[in-house]
């Protein structure tokens, strides 16, 4: 689901998705129970937030926070 929208390297395949490689685990975890629990409301994350476990959350909360990217600063 999430790579639809976010990559499955965390970076966003469409222009309103926000890049979520390298994201604090912490901050995705708690972001996407918000969208779980209704605090937050998202016409996609909610409905998407609403169909994952706890465990789905952290799981996803440590993939994408363990993916690292890099970027090259042109000279």
């Amino acid at each position: 689901m999430c790579q639809t929208c976010h990559g499955l390297d965390g970076i966003a395949k469409i222009p309103l998705a926000p890049h979520i490689a390298g994201e604090s685990e912490l901050y995705l975890r708690s972001r996407l129970e918000a969208y779980r629990s209704g605090e937050i409301e998202h016409e996609m994350m909610s409905l998407v937030a609403k169909t994952l476990s706890d465990e789905d959350i952290a799981d996803l909360a440590a993939w994408y926070a363990s993916v690292r990217i890099s970027a090259q600063i042109p000279e």
